[in-house]
């Protein structure tokens, strides 16, 4: 179909925002490395080549509204903060193994959110950036996001109150999932202190606060490096999870038992 000018602005300008909503929070998107001009070209080219398409599919209203807009925003809203979730676990559990190797009062400047993070927190995130890259999950993002065009025709969709309590029912996930990937690190940090502990018993004359901090970080650091076999399985099964979970979100707006991070 020939989609005439007027209404392939209104579609491109519908398209922008909701595309934009999602570059605003989304992993790797929403990354304050990549330049502003960068993303701006990005959505831009997005919304132009999918304006043509989502113009004529089945019941798209691609006309400029006050509803239409804060329909398209919530979409991409929706996408952006619970794709969040991903960096929320990685900093969670950063936070956690930088505790146990004794690195809690060593934080740096996040670039991101502009506040003080802990150093393995910066650590786990750009690791899990990496593995969202080298398994080419930011194209699957946005093939999904072309995908709820044809499940959200333009204009349609009206946010409920209740997608917004979803979401934050799933944030708990978080937290599970940060326990999970740290896993390995806190068991072997713990059982050091044990083993340690248990020698100082044994010889009091053991400098056991001298020994618990290098032995705690040598062996926390090698069981970190052996469990990052597992971090790609493991951080594309959550990712693979909060993708579903949005387009759940945008299908149906009224489910609210949904599975967060650690499902």
């Amino acid at each position: 179909m020939v989609v005439e000018w007027s209404t392939f602005l209104s579609a491109m300008t519908l398209a922008l925002v909701r595309v934009s909503g999602m570059v605003v929070f989304a992993p790797f998107f929403s990354s304050n490395a990549l330049p502003v001009r960068t993303k701006a070209v990005l959505v831009l080219a997005i919304a132009y080549l999918l304006a043509p398409l989502v113009a004529t599919l089945p019941n798209a209203r691609a006309e400029i509204s006050f509803s239409a807009l804060l329909g398209e925003l919530a979409v991409g809203l929706v996408y952006g903060l619970t794709l969040a979730m991903l960096n929320e676990m990685l900093l969670f559990a950063g936070q956690i193994a930088g505790v146990q190797f004794s690195f809690s009062l060593v934080n740096l400047m996040d670039p991101s959110s502009s506040i003080e993070t802990p150093l393995l927190g910066d650590l786990f995130q750009l690791m899990g950036t990496l593995v969202v890259l080298a398994a080419g999950l930011d194209r699957i993002l946005l093939a999904s996001m072309v995908r709820s065009f044809r499940a959200v025709p333009l204009g349609t969709y009206a946010f409920a109150p209740v997608t917004g309590l979803s979401i934050v029912r799933a944030a708990g996930g978080v937290f599970v999932a940060a326990v999970e990937l740290a896993a390995p690190v806190l068991a072997a940090t713990m059982l050091v202190e044990i083993a340690v502990a248990l020698l100082g018993k044994l010889s009091p004359q053991l400098p056991v606060m001298n020994l618990t901090v290098p032995l705690k970080t040598l062996t926390g650091f090698v069981i970190l490096a052996g469990s990052l076999a597992l971090w790609p399985r493991f951080i594309e099964a959550r990712f693979a999870g909060l993708l579903d979970l949005a387009e759940r979100l945008i299908a149906s707006p009224g489910s609210a038992a949904l599975p967060g991070v650690g499902g």
